[in-house]
């Protein structure tokens, strides 16, 4: 088995089960630095497509020193494993290096440093010496996590500034960092603190805000991601340290910190939001842990790579977006990925810029080097992948300038599992219909894979059900187009506008839109969520084009829930991002159903009003529409 592949077999059993991780190896200390196999390859500079010449290794190997204490201000201590660059004989050569930096919830003895890069020690043999740190609470390190909490943030700024600082004699002052997921949200808190020395950071599928975009997706509460993952932090946690062997009173400090943060962070959380408690509401929770909170304080470049499937499929964007608003030089890659693959960088070399580990190279010679030679120019500011012609798209901005709103109007009845409504852009024929609560709604789909983070993808990637929405789609109503004449290409966030009613006031829509073959096999695009009771809009924070809504924003509070039982209102249902080519003889679809397991499920107080039917409302004076982001010229 290839190194990539173990790492990523891991990583989803991890999420899986947590519990079927590998254990830590035996202990290096900085008094005997482990190493990597010193004979290097006969290497070559490999030049890509666009002229850009990715160097070769510069040391044949890379030498380790595991759990190197790093204090924080408020004496608690971190660990960090260092890769340095090796000589021939494996020791350490000498020398300052720029440094790049992860901080890690997974625990580093477990999950190593080297996930996705084509060959272990990549950035390093050329270079960089490579910290890899335990956050507070989990792995080797002291203290009880806090997930993205004001300590755990201010222990980003430290442990840069640690890295950075020329007492440190393997640095030369330079730091960047790098790292997936929690890694990646991570870099974001961490740079809006303003470190000295940091010049550059590179996030991976990183979350802009928590609650929405995987926390409670419309107002409803995530089983499927959120307790796989607090289990499996909570899981590495309490794995002894390795540090525990050469430094027995912080190990034992370590795990003990670690059980009580499981009992009174992570368990207590959990139950919160199951019994709609404030973890199930939006506020200041959230807020602290979003970095679209404080994205506006980033000043440092900024590489984003993103997924059309993945956790963070809404939030990646919209950091780009924001950190292009004030200049700050960013590249943002959006993939047909979900959160594993977006996490390894799978197949990131067909947008044409080098691999994963190529990109970083090219990203942190640039800043931390100073290598004009990266030619970043050669790199689009939006690259994005584009489903149904599988080209790869390129764009100055996230939603293209020449973009256009066009609205779909629902038309006429539909029954369900029998009869399709219609998809028009012309005048909608007035009708309604019946969305019955089944409660196994998108057991089986691209969604349910989704949302456990891609791990059913790696364990059953042959599932007709994760290529195919037909079977799923008849458990609630659907209107289709019409075999489209011309193609219909668009890009962005996708706006559901539903008048609805149910006899209690509650339910949630379900809303998917998908691309339908002339053979009938239906793909999934995206899809999107809503809580009918918490329908209010904040009119200022949502997105309009062409005086259409666009990308709606709810408030999700205590106080914005309006139950309207027996009346029809509107509700604004935001479809998550995507980009698509609906080809010549296929059909535009949207599908809406109450329920999609295991991704969501109604808090308990909801969940009576979960069980009764909604009825869909289409006429002049209860306007259904879908709003997308259409391209008039077919875009670029």
């Amino acid at each position: 088995m290839s190194h990539l592949a173990l790492r990523r077999t891991i990583l989803a059993a991890g999420l899986l089960a947590a519990t079927a991780l590998v254990a830590p190896a035996g202990p290096a200390t900085a008094a005997d630095p482990t190493t990597a196999p010193a004979t290097a390859p006969t290497e070559r500079a490999v030049t890509l497509p666009d002229g850009w010449k990715a160097r070769p290794a510069t040391y044949p190997g890379t030498a380790k020193e595991a759990d190197l204490a790093i204090p924080m201000s408020d004496g608690t201590v971190l660990r960090g494993d260092l890769e340095l660059p090796a000589r021939e004989d494996g020791t350490a050569a000498r020398g300052r290096f720029p440094v790049v930096v992860t901080i890690t919830a997974y625990n580093k003895s477990v999950m190593g440093s080297s996930l996705g890069e084509d060959e272990p020690g990549y950035l390093v043999r050329r270079g960089y010496a490579l910290l890899t740190v335990d956050a507070r609470g989990t792995g080797s390190s002291e203290g009880t996590w806090d997930a993205f909490g004001k300590r755990e943030q201010l222990d980003g700024k430290e442990v840069v500034e640690w890295a950075a600082s020329r007492a440190r004699p393997w640095s030369n002052g330079k730091v960047g960092m790098r790292g997936p997921s929690y890694m990646g949200i991570n870099q974001l808190f961490t740079a809006a603190l303003r470190p000295k020395g940091l010049e550059a950071i590179f996030p991976q599928v990183p979350a802009g805000d928590v609650y929405r975009d995987v926390v409670a997706s419309g107002g409803q509460v995530d089983v499927g991601f959120i307790p796989l993952w607090m289990g499996l932090v909570t899981t590495t946690g309490v794995i002894p340290p390795a540090v525990t062997a050469t430094d027995p009173a912080s190990g034992v400090e370590a795990l003990l910190s670690h059980v009580f943060g499981a009992a009174t962070f992570t368990a207590p959380l959990l139950l919160d939001a199951v019994l709609g408690g404030d973890a199930a509401h939006d506020g200041p929770f959230y807020r602290t842990r979003s970095p679209l909170e404080v994205v506006d304080d980033v000043d440092v470049p900024t590489f984003l790579v993103g997924g059309q499937q993945d956790l963070f499929q809404r939030g990646t964007p919209l950091l780009f977006e924001a950190l292009q608003r004030r200049g700050v030089p960013t590249k943002l890659v959006v993939g047909p990925w979900n959160h594993l693959e977006g996490s390894m960088g799978t197949d990131i070399d067909q947008v044409g810029h080098g691999t994963l580990s190529q990109l970083q190279l090219r990203w942190f010679d640039r800043w931390l080097r100073d290598a004009r030679k990266s030619r970043l120019g050669a790199i689009a500011p939006v690259n994005v992948y584009e489903n149904g012609s599988g080209a790869w798209r390129t764009q100055r901005t996230w939603i293209d300038r020449d973009a256009t709103a066009r609205s779909y109007r629902l038309s006429g009845g539909a029954t369900t599992a029998v009869r399709p409504g219609v998809l028009t852009t012309g005048t909608a024929k007035p009708g309604t219909a019946v969305v019955p609560p089944v409660p196994v709604s998108g057991l089986c789909t691209r969604s349910a894979s989704q949302w456990t983070a891609g791990i059913p993808a790696v364990l059953a990637a042959d599932l007709p059900c994760f290529q195919d929405n037909a079977l799923n789609d008849r458990s609630g109503i659907v209107y289709e187009t019409a075999p489209v004449r011309k193609p219909v290409r668009f890009a962005g966030p996708v706006n559901a506008r539903l008048f609805a009613s149910t006899p209690t006031g509650g339910g949630m829509l379900s809303v998917s839109i998908s691309d339908v073959a002339p053979s009938g096999k239906v793909t999934r695009l995206s899809g999107g969520w809503q809580l009918i009771a918490q329908r209010a809009l904040d009119r200022k924070r949502t997105r309009y084009l062409d005086g259409e809504v666009l990308q709606p924003y709810h408030p999700f509070t205590r106080a914005s829930r309006s139950p309207a039982p027996g009346k029809v209102v509107p509700v604004d249902v935001e479809v998550f991002p995507t980009a698509a080519k609906i080809r010549k003889g296929h059909r535009l679809r949207i599908a809406v159903q109450a329920f999609d397991v295991p991704h969501l499920l109604p808090a308990l107080p909801d969940l009576p009003g979960s069980l009764s039917p909604i009825t869909l409302h289409t006429s002049a004076k209860h306007p259904s529409r879908l709003t997308i982001p259409f391209f008039p010229r077919g875009g670029r």
